[in-house]
């Protein structure tokens, strides 16, 4: 049975990952993708202070947030309780599952290859992250996986962008986590908030 959460970031299709090196930035950059359309987001652990973060976004029920690059139980436990809805690992950690699904979050474990695929959903895996997604050869390479493995839902990041994103899509991925175009904090330090407002216009329209 799927998680119940899975049908609202399918219909999302796409995830803003904020990985930015200081809070700040990653506030401006949620409340300048919020305004453009996006209410779903993934806040990764390498944010300062990043579960302060979440739990700051969770409160608001218009939001969907998550937590990014969780690497143990203990930091799936911590954003749980912050109110994180979905959790992410790049790799495949099984004892994350159980701390995630305590709090009713949804899990998404990391692969690449088909022996990966299968140990994440072994691991209870809800979502199957392919990270880096583009160096494996892009849409290609889920297309290939979705033949194998048509009834799991896929999850590619790493180089996906407005440009390719619906390539990914009608290759078969359940929905996409896009970072550097959507959140390039070169741009928000100069407060070009217009080009990060077009390209998210972009992945929307996409």
């Amino acid at each position: 049975m799927s998680h119940p959460l899975l049908p609202r970031l399918v219909e999302a299709r796409v995830v803003p990952v904020v990985r930015t090196r200081t809070q700040e930035a990653a506030r401006t950059a949620v409340a300048w993708l919020r305004e453009a359309g996006f209410t779903t987001f993934e806040i990764t652990l390498t944010v300062p202070r990043a579960t302060e973060l979440i739990r700051e976004l969770a409160a608001d029920p218009a939001l969907l947030v998550g937590a990014g690059t969780v690497r143990t139980a203990t930091e799936a436990y911590a954003c749980g309780e912050a109110g994180a809805k979905f959790i992410v690992c790049p790799w495949n950690e099984p004892e994350i599952v159980p701390a995630g699904r305590r709090f009713g979050a949804l899990v998404m474990l990391g692969a690449l290859t088909p022996d990966e695929v299968v140990e994440a959903l072994e691991g209870f895996a809800d979502v199957v992250k392919i990270f880096p997604a583009a160096s494996m050869g892009g849409p290609s390479h889920i297309k290939a996986l979705k033949s194998v493995f048509p009834d799991v839902s896929f999850c590619p990041t790493g180089g996906v962008d407005p440009s390719n994103l619906r390539a990914y899509l009608e290759a078969g991925a359940a929905f996409v986590g896009i970072g550097g175009k959507l959140v390039d904090e070169e741009l928000i330090g100069k407060g070009a908030k217009d080009e990060v407002m077009a390209a998210a216009r972009a992945a929307l329209s996409a």
